[in-house]
Parts: structure tokens; C-alpha cells; sequence
């Protein structure tokens, strides 16, 4: 009897064309099949958001052995709904979102559109990971990565995890790593997000950029600490976002 591979299923927020998710194909390539459905441009920013006013297309754009790489013109999560209905042949053993060119750590989590790829793999009770490195530059460099993703990737591939929880792996722009911690998000906040111009043609506009504040830069057990100082930080991730320490408060509310 043949002994089928793991199959993952693999997808972004930066576009199918973006170094970090074909460098995590070649990462991984030799020890499992893979299926990518990934955006068919840049999609920062869309964290969970879905399309229900557009119809979607799918586009095969590469194929080889154990490979299939596909663009959707959807977002990162409707990459992954389309790729289990249409394109899986089998339930995938893990949902992998990234390698993302930049830093997915504390708040950016609700806004991730890579973060929106292993929520919905998640939801679907399919292990889910997502990688990113603090590093925006399309010609990033990747490689110092390698052996971490893949370790990762097998010991969740033997392992699994708990029911509801992903995980957000992010990794530090630096020379050499000082370990790993496994840490929870920090609590921060962007500030200056809206920057207004004046265009030449007579109107105001916009740009969202901004500016990141952590705001407990002295809690070391945060995944912001981790990164700041060399360490790749895994932060376990739930779905329940219940606040269960305010259910008490909320329940002797006399409404």
C-alpha cells in the first residue's frame, strides 16, 4: 500500500508571486506535499475578512511533483475555503500561512491577513502555524529560517495541537537567533495611522501607516521582548476569544 506524505496547505497575504511563500515551498518540499492558494496580488491587512460581493476565480499557475501552486483574486482566507473545496483532494494535515515579509507580534495578530490563513485552518480543526519575519523587504532573506520551520512543522505534523489553538511563529531580524521562547502577545497600540495630503488635482486622501507603541516594554514574557531581543517567539494562539475572568463581573450585572 502506498503511504501518502503530509499534505499542506499553504497561503499569504503578500501574493502567490512573494519570495517568503516560495521560499517556505523549497523549505519543505522534500518531505511533503504541498498545495498553494494564495492571493493573486498583495493582501496585507485583511486578517479574517472574506469576499461576499465578488466572484472568485482560481488560476493554476505551477505544477510538479508534489507542488501545485495556485492564485485566487479573493483574500488569504478565501484562498483557503476555495483550496478545500476545489482544489484539496484530501483533508490537508496542516494549514501554513507565510513566511510573511514582516513582523506579525502583539496586536498586528487581529489584523494579520497571514494570522487570517491558520485562523480558518483552525477553525476547520486542521493544525495551523504561521510564520513571519521581521523583515518588510521583498528580497528578504529567508534562509536562516529553514531548520526551525521545518522542525516546527514535523513536530506539529507528530504532535498536533490542542483543539482551537494555532500558533504565530515570528522570527528576528538579526545575525544569529538567541533562542526560542514560547511567550504571549503584548499588549500595544498604533498611533498616527491616518496621515492626510493634499492631492494636485484639488482633494484631501489618506494613506494608513502609523506608528507602533508596545506598551508593557518591560514585560519579558511577551512576544515583542522575545523578538527585541533575538529570540523567535511562538506564541500559541486560540480561537475562543471568551474573556472567561469577566463572565462573573458581567453575570451580577442587574439589567
Amino acid at each position: 500500500m502506498e503511504i501518502k506524505r503530509p499534505l499542506l496547505l499553504i497561503s499569504n497575504d503578500d501574493g502567490y508571486q512573494a519570495k517568503g511563500i516560495n521560499c517556505l515551498v523549497e523549505m519543505l518540499k522534500d518531505i511533503t506535499d504541498i498545495i498553494v492558494c494564495a492571493p493573486d496580488d498583495a493582501r496585507s491587512g485583511y486578517s479574517c475578512a472574506f469576499s461576499a460581493g465578488i466572484p472568485l476565480r482560481l488560476n493554476l499557475r505551477h505544477k510538479e511533483e508534489g507542488v501545485e501552486v495556485w492564485s485566487c483574486n479573493g483574500t488569504p482566507v478565501d484562498c483557503v475555503k476555495m483550496a478545500l473545496a476545489n482544489i484539496c483532494e484530501r483533508q490537508p494535515d496542516m494549514v501554513i500561512g507565510g513566511i510573511n515579509h514582516g513582523d506579525n507580534a502583539s496586536v498586528n495578530t487581529h489584523y494579520s491577513g497571514t494570522m487570517g490563513v491558520v485562523i480558518e485552518g483552525c477553525l476547520k480543526y486542521i493544525p495551523s502555524v504561521a510564520f513571519s519575519l521581521c523583515d518588510q523587504r521583498p528580497d528578504a532573506d529567508f534562509s536562516p529560517l529553514k531548520h526551525y520551520v521545518r522542525e516546527v512543522v514535523q513536530r506539529v505534523l507528530a504532535e498536533s495541537l490542542p483543539k482551537g489553538v494555532c500558533l504565530n511563529v515570528n522570527f528576528p531580524l538579526v545575525e544569529s537567533y538567541a533562542g526560542v521562547k514560547v511567550c504571549r502577545m503584548a499588549f500595544g497600540t498604533w498611533y498616527n495611522e491616518c496621515s492626510k495630503y493634499h492631492h494636485p488635482r484639488g482633494y484631501d486622501y489618506w494613506w494608513m501607516v502609523g506608528h507602533y507603541r508596545n506598551d508593557e516594554p518591560d514585560a519579558e514574557d511577551t512576544d515583542n521582548w522575545a523578538l527585541r531581543h533575538g529570540y523567535i517567539a511562538i506564541t500559541p494562539t486560540q480561537i475562543d476569544v471568551t474573556a472567561y475572568r469577566a463572565i462573573e463581573q458581567i453575570k451580577n450585572w442587574q439589567l
